[in-house]
């Protein structure tokens, strides 16, 4: 399922982006269990993080979790696992010491969600390279050898 971004000149102008109608296309999807892997980008904090306008970075952030967790929600009622992450951040670092907008990409640690039946947890310093190793685990799915993550999870004590 993929919705088109606002076109806007910046996204500040729009800092919903087209997250609720990307969430209102998945979740009825995921309630069927019509996939067996999705991926969901809600691009909101990064996209308009990047104009440096702190007041539609909030709006960005609020949406984008309001959003998330209706299709968290939808997801693991229908029997899904779910990893929540970012690549980078961004929207967490919004003034430079001098008080100019920070509009750069930061390399500060972000958080990983993991929620699934069976698994608690997650590696204190895991890395981006880990998720692919954790998706398989998830899936039942042999790790190759030349994938040289970790996974993420543990299973839970029975």
């Amino acid at each position: 399922i993929m919705r088109a971004s606002p076109k806007v000149a910046t996204y500040d102008l729009a800092p919903e982006m087209s997250a609720y109608e990307l969430r209102d296309a998945l979740v009825p999807e995921l309630q069927a269990n019509s996939a067996d892997f999705v991926v969901v980008n809600f691009a909101n904090p990064d996209m308009v993080g990047h104009t440096g306008v702190f007041e539609a970075v909030i709006k960005a952030v609020e949406t984008a979790d309001a959003c998330a967790r209706d299709v968290v929600e939808a997801a693991l009622g229908a029997g899904y696992a779910c990893i929540v992450i970012a690549d980078h951040g961004n929207a967490e670092y919004m003034r430079n010491e001098d008080g100019s907008p920070n509009t750069a990409h930061t390399t500060n640690l972000v958080p990983c969600i993991l929620a699934a039946d069976g698994y608690i947890g997650s590696l204190a310093n895991g890395k981006l390279g880990d998720i692919a190793p954790t998706v398989l685990q998830l899936m039942g799915v042999p790790q190759p050898a030349e994938m040289t993550g970790q996974s993420l999870l543990r299973p839970t004590a029975s």
